[in-house]
């Protein structure tokens, strides 16, 4: 060991004696101290626009664009230049010759010789970890496991390029091929995960070996031990070639043995790398202080039930416009969307199910106008140099549907994933059309949850008028209810959705005992007796339901909420609203709701409101034995208009006679009572549109709405918090910093852009002027 410590100073002493290794931190420290400048301008700025900051962490350090992940990326332009003389200068002074005639085992030289460069990178760590003691001192509850995650993550990166510079440096005496050479390693090496990734065999190999976004995990705070070993199994190979060829330099040997010995090293850290990359011998730990690289506890809780096998299977038509996700050249990108499903059920396969069939692309359809879908196919296939032996014909995939007992034409054959357990439950779940188009873990959770709970069974009414929810006009439903690509709908967040005619059920006394909800909104028919007898002794055997009335419609749903203790009054509520009809309204939240539900809360903290295009007024009636909560309701200025019907060429105005006065009118109203052991819960509204896909699809400049809380918070509640999802996370705690104006700036300037750069050059010339004197 003294032996190596003694290479290390010598080489820690020539190192430092160039310019090359000062001019190397002077700009390393320079870029830091721009990067970290500038972010704390950013923060400062956000202040002064009085935002509050969030998850200051990670934007001043970890984040996309902190001082880490931005000196992370310069990295591999910095390192080759201190590598590329490790063993090129032996080689093109001589000096080698004395190394070779010295009692120093090859072993030493190259232990020695690494030694120094990690001895530098601790040097270069030191400098990140000013920022990391200025940033521990202006933020309050700084997260410090997660930043030195981060910190360990660069130590890491750096140590694997300066293994392989070293290598490069042993197989040239031209330090400019050496750098050269260590810059083109690293590119192959980051590419390599693109490689071969369609070809089975190779697809895992290139994969692992691949450099890119290995050191990503420890930047956002995540120890995986995969990823650990993997930066120690390239330190080890690269250092072992090293030593190899040294030894091939001292010793006489053939070509053959030289070949399988490096053959024997390389398939040896294959092997490790295998053994460490399977997922059951994977380790984690989660930094953050909010465990923000973690699946949330009700994930967990759903994961822990899953008992015995899972399966993922994605059934993949190649004529819808989502095939390329499920391409063999894809499928470790695949299966990184459920890492974090895969770290707490590491046995779970995936299996691809490839084939072709009629769906709604209409892009395509017209693209290859007159083609058949086999002809459309084959062109594809031609088009993306696929095998087209490798996608089943309709006939075929039929017969795998069929035998997994499943409908992929309900799908739309659309790209999907099917979750199987070993006891032959099963749940879809889907892409949807919008920017993220990727399921995320409130979709994935609910999918699987529906395989360890009883889905929440929600039947629409209908037979009366009432809203549709198959069709995609304005006034219907299908976009909460049954919209398969839609991610928010009921049938995408774990509920199960049918619907119901009571006409049509005239022979069955009551309401299917497995329905848990049901919607009845704006009826236009008026019920018969039996249906809504129906409907009351659903209620009174404790059913959770919502009914939404709409103007005119009063006395046809009166009977219904009578024993609830609510009435629809006649009259449409209108309230002024500067460049709106006033009949469209635009509620807040109560203070009950803001209090209960932290959805609700969201909404009144960002000042977002409930637009009601036509609503009528609600009166409330404790005596029913409901306790009744107002969740949405207008300010004191709105009244319940009588009289006025025209809204676009009319004005109404407050009419006392008829018994008109300006009061906030309560249009959202929560109804709970004790059955049995259960709580019954009941949501009533006083408009039916603010559910329907007008309001949940449209966008006002000037206002902020969102209809579809009401909708996710309305049916949480209804199915007893089991569905939606929630995926909640905790708010960052390290959202306060303690400096503010532009004082603070300019002395994180004098700090990091001049006392540490120049500190740094103060170094350099002090060396320079004793190894002058000397």
């Amino acid at each position: 060991m003294k032996t190596i410590w003694k290479i290390a100073k010598a080489e820690l002493n020539t190192l430092f004696c160039s310019p090359i290794a000062w001019l190397i931190l002077i700009i390393f420290a320079f870029q830091a101290g721009l990067t970290f400048s500038d972010l704390i301008s950013d923060q400062l700025r956000y202040l002064a626009l009085n935002y509050r900051p969030y998850n200051l962490t990670s934007a001043l350090l970890l984040g996309y664009s902190g001082v880490y992940s931005s000196m992370q990326d310069n990295l591999y332009l910095y390192i080759p230049l201190l590598t590329m003389g490790l063993m090129s200068k032996e080689y093109s002074s001589g000096s080698i010759k004395l190394l070779y005639s010295s009692p120093i085992t090859n072993i030493q030289i190259i232990l020695g010789k690494y030694i120094s460069m990690l001895v530098y990178a601790l040097i270069l760590v030191a400098i990140l970890f000013a920022y990391f003691i200025y940033s521990a001192c202006i933020v309050e509850n700084f997260d410090f496991p997660f930043a030195l995650t981060g910190i360990l993550g660069i130590f890491l990166l750096v140590c694997a390029y300066a293994a392989i510079g070293l290598f490069m440096s042993t197989l040239t005496a031209y330090q400019v091929v050496a750098a050269v050479g260590t810059l083109t390693v690293l590119a192959i090496l980051n590419f390599m995960g693109n490689i071969g990734q369609d070809i089975d065999f190779v697809r895992d190999l290139t994969y692992w070996l691949s450099l890119a976004g290995r050191s990503d995990k420890f930047l956002h705070g995540m120890i995986c031990s995969e990823d650990a070993f993997y930066f120690i199994i390239v330190v080890v190979l690269f250092l072992s070639l090293s030593v190899l060829k040294l030894k091939f330099e001292r010793t006489t040997a053939n070509s053959l043995s030289k070949m399988v010995q490096y053959i024997g090293v390389l398939c040896v850290t294959l092997l490790v790398g295998y053994v460490t990359s399977q997922p059951k011998l994977m380790c984690y730990y989660d930094a953050t202080a909010t465990k923000a690289n973690t699946l949330t506890p009700p994930s967990q809780e759903v994961m822990t039930k899953l008992d015995g096998g899972l399966t993922l299977t994605m059934f993949v038509n190649l004529l819808d416009d989502n095939f390329n996700k499920g391409m063999p050249k894809n499928r470790n990108w695949e299966m990184r969307k459920f890492e974090d499903y895969i770290r707490f059920k590491p046995e779970m396969k995936m299996e691809y199910v490839y084939y072709y069939d009629h769906t709604d692309n209409p892009r395509l359809y017209a693209q290859f106008s007159g083609l058949s879908d086999k002809e459309i196919a084959q062109r594809l296939c031609d088009t993306y140099d696929l095998d087209f032996n490798m996608f089943l014909s309709p006939e075929d995939i039929k017969k795998v549907t069929d035998s997994k007992g499943i409908n992929l034409e309900e799908e739309g054959n659309r790209f999907v994933y099917l979750f199987e357990r070993e006891n032959g439950q099963k749940a879809f779940l889907r892409i949807y059309d919008d920017n993220q188009r990727d399921p995320r873990e409130s979709e994935i959770t609910a999918a699987l949850k529906t395989m360890v709970v009883k889905s929440p069974q929600v039947a629409f009414i209908t037979g009366h008028g009432e809203r549709d929810i198959y069709k995609g006009g304005e006034r219907d439903y299908s976009a909460f209810a049954k919209n398969l690509t839609f991610r928010y709908s009921l049938i995408n967040q774990g509920f199960g959705v049918s619907v119901l005619d009571l006409k049509a059920d005239s022979m069955t006394t009551d309401i299917a005992d497995n329905i848990d909800i049901i919607v009845i909104a704006d009826v236009r028919e008026a019920y018969t007796p039996d249906e809504i007898a129906k409907i009351q002794r659903f209620i009174a055997r404790g059913g959770n339901m919502i009914i939404a009335c709409e103007p005119r419609r009063q006395p046809l749903m009166n009977p219904l909420v009578e024993n609830l203790g609510i009435t629809f009054m006649p009259g449409i509520v209108v309230e002024e609203t500067e460049g709106y009809a006033p009949n469209q309204l635009f509620v807040n939240p109560t203070e009950t709701a803001i209090t209960e539900n932290k959805g609700y809360y969201t909404m009144g903290r960002y000042g977002s409101k409930l637009s009601m295009p036509g609503a009528v007024e609600l009166v409330l009636n404790d005596s029913c034995g409901f306790k009744s909560s107002v969740l949405f309701a207008t300010t004191a200025k709105a009244w319940n208009e009588q009289q006025t019907t025209d809204f676009v060429d009319d004005k109404p105005e407050i009419n006392p006679e008829t018994g008109e006065k300006a009061d906030s009118i309560p249009l959202v109203v929560r109804l709970i009572r004790q059955v049995g052991d259960k709580e019954q819960r009941i949501y009533v509204c006083g408009d039916a549109d603010c559910m329907a896909n007008s309001e949940l699809t449209t966008n006002r400049n000037d206002l902020s709405t969102s209809n579809f809380t009401l909708i996710t918070e309305a049916f949480r509640e209804l199915s007893y918090n089991q569905f939606p999802v929630n995926d909640d996370r905790p708010h960052p705690y390290d959202d306060k910093l303690s400096i503010s104006g532009q004082g603070a700036l300019v002395l994180v300037r004098i700090l990091f852009m001049g006392i540490i750069p120049v500190g740094l050059l103060a170094g350099y010339i002090i060396t320079w002027w004793h190894r002058r004197k000397k």
